[in-house]
């Protein structure tokens, strides 16, 4: 089901937890927001209480994680909370956390969801726009590659690569709508490399990964004793990811996103060139099914 209205939360939900990378404990405040006012993040620990708009123009560094940052400040690992935002179609909502990195939860979307539904989610009077896509716009770079391609929905296909003996290619395609991201994307959780993790450790970041919020994987095989959620959880997260990222546009896309090899990074210079290419693509408000592009997706 496609939603063609505004939507926030009906009323405020509240999580704790830690960072994945910073292991300080964080208390995260989702309030409803008015029509047009998008998602935007206050850090309540800091003086004046500033706040920064998730916008993929605010975005300061990719490296571990996205992060978004203004005049000074900074706000990190946001993909998750962003996923689940736009996985339910939620255009405005003020998020307050008293310290810089988001919790982390059980590494994935799952818990996030399950609070905003709890809380509830209230249409809003004000119509909402889409990004159009009218003509393919394709980036790639040392074999990574993203590409958007008229569609009539938000479909998205991601292809993974990992020399793991439990991953190794992995594709996973969906047409987003509420059900689909809560039944099979919502819950695929974020995943290290044991060598990669003891090292980021060394280094001070990873503190507050566990086997309570990370997917850690050895040379054969996982350590988590519950193992995974889906057999290919791995490429349902890096959609899970990829849906955080491409939602810093600040309104949804009508386009079929195909990803290869893709991350943070790469997700985030596509979206420059997106912008930038704007005879490829229109804003419109679209009021109802009857609007939408006859524009078929890719066959794959």
């Amino acid at each position: 089901m496609m939603h063609f209205r505004q939507r926030t939360i009906s009323k405020p939900v509240c999580f704790s937890g830690i960072g994945v990378h910073s292991g300080k404990k964080v208390n995260l405040t989702i309030k409803p927001a008015p029509v047009n006012h998008g998602i935007k993040f206050v850090r309540t620990d800091l003086p004046d209480k500033p706040g920064v708009s998730a916008h993929f123009n605010m975005v300061v560094d990719t490296s571990l994680a996205t992060v978004i940052g203004y005049d000074g400040f900074i706000v990190s690992t946001i993909e998750h909370l962003m996923a689940g935002f736009a996985g339910f179609s939620i255009d405005n909502a003020i998020v307050e956390l008293d310290a810089y990195e988001l919790p982390i939860m059980d590494g994935s979307a799952g818990p996030f969801v399950s609070h905003i539904k709890t809380a509830g989610i209230e249409e809003q009077p004000g119509p909402k726009y889409f990004f159009v896509v009218k003509e393919p716009i394709e980036l790639e770079e040392d074999g990574k590659f993203v590409g958007v391609y008229p569609a009539s929905k938000f479909k998205i296909t991601c292809t993974i690569y990992y020399d793991h003996p439990l991953i190794k290619e992995q594709s996973y395609s969906i047409d987003m709508s509420d059900q689909v991201f809560e039944k099979e994307i919502c819950r695929a959780r974020t995943f290290g490399f044991l060598q990669e993790i003891e090292y980021l450790k060394k280094y001070g970041f990873a503190r507050g990964g566990s086997l309570d919020n990370v997917i850690v994987l050895d040379e054969k095989g996982i350590l988590n004793k519950d193992g995974l959620r889906f057999p290919d959880e791995f490429v349902r997260h890096k959609i899970l990811d990829s849906i955080g990222d491409f939602s810093l546009l600040g309104i949804p896309v009508l386009g079929h996103v195909i990803l290869n090899k893709s991350g943070h990074s790469f997700n985030h210079a596509f979206l420059k060139k997106f912008i930038e290419n704007k005879k490829s693509w229109e804003t419109r408000i679209i009021h109802d099914i009857n609007e939408l592009p006859q524009s078929k997706s890719l066959a794959i």
